[in-house]
């Protein structure tokens, strides 16, 4: 676990504790998933070897993690839609199992490694479910290859690093997570990655809102009303979308795929078998830190 995603959890993981009908990821699947060699497979691309994992059968599932994560930050995910879903799910450049690459972290790049991982296992279209910057990634598979995509869900991404998409203590926690890293440690394998995915987040992304205009897919935003991402941005991101749906988590944080997973499976499950099913929303606008008012369409 990065320092990243541990002041992820100081900040804003008390803050929806004891809410909802949450359901703990079972901690055994963590060790499993992402280091099951039955499983798991590695192919080239750009240079680097990337690993993977396939589970299930059924139509095809690719699961994509956020930053500093890896196949097994999706645990919970796996175990559920491998039920029913092929599950794909990839270690990113620099990240777990995959191998490391010589330049710059870019969102481009991890999302052409899953646009050949798609080519490389000669599957497609795909549902498409990923997780912050796995969300990023998701929405621009949507753009870059959107022959490759059947419907798409984004679990808190952001368009760009600003404090118009991020709260002001986010953007510190990431300053602070990069000045803490020491040029000793930045010298050392897990250094070195950290390094780089946390200065890949204080610079990207930068998708301007019009270009999610392009993206075909039915695509679900969903977002926590204590998340790292602001509400108000992921009505923007919404607002873009021609086939776009939009699910505010109540009392749920920017880790509300592990803290309740129960509840955030079934709402991508409802979406992937029938995405604009209109249901009362999981909302509560008076929460202070929720200032959206009406943003059209909530699934």
């Amino acid at each position: 676990m990065t320092r990243f995603f541990i002041g992820i959890l100081l900040l804003f993981g008390t803050a929806v504790l004891g809410g909802g009908d949450s359901v703990a990821p079972t901690v055994a699947m963590a060790p499993y998933y992402g280091m099951n060699s039955s499983a798991g497979h590695t192919f080239v691309h750009d240079g680097v070897a990337l690993y993977y994992e396939v589970y299930g059968t059924g139509e095809p599932l690719l699961l994509v993690h956020g930053n500093g994560g890896s196949i097994a930050s999706l645990a919970a995910q796996i175990e559920y839609f491998r039920q029913r879903y092929t599950v794909i799910a990839m270690d990113s450049r620099d990240h777990g199992r995959s191998g490391d690459s010589a330049d710059p972290l870019t969102y481009e790049k991890m999302t052409d490694d899953l646009a050949a991982l798609l080519d490389h296992l000669e599957v497609g279209p795909v549902d498409v479910l990923g997780w912050s910057d796995g969300g990023i990634e998701a929405l621009m598979l949507g753009m870059r290859y959107p022959d490759k995509v059947n419907r798409l869900v984004a679990m808190a991404p952001n368009l760009n690093p600003s404090e118009d998409a991020l709260y002001p203590e986010t953007i510190a926690l990431m300053r602070d997570t990069l000045d803490s890293i020491s040029p000793e440690e930045r010298e050392t394998p897990e250094g070195r990655r950290e390094f780089k995915a946390t200065e890949m987040m204080l610079v990207e992304p930068n998708i301007d809102a019009s270009e999610l205009e392009t993206i075909e897919a039915p695509t679900l935003i969903m977002v926590g009303d204590h998340d790292v991402i602001r509400p108000e941005h992921a009505v923007e991101i919404y607002e873009h979308l021609p086939n776009g749906a939009l699910k505010i988590l109540r009392n749920a944080g920017h880790t509300a795929p592990q803290d309740d997973p129960a509840r955030f499976n079934r709402t991508v499950e409802r979406f992937f078998r029938k995405p604009f099913d209109s249901e009362t929303a999981d909302i509560d606008v008076s929460n202070p830190r929720l200032r959206v008012q009406n943003a059209g369409l909530y699934y």
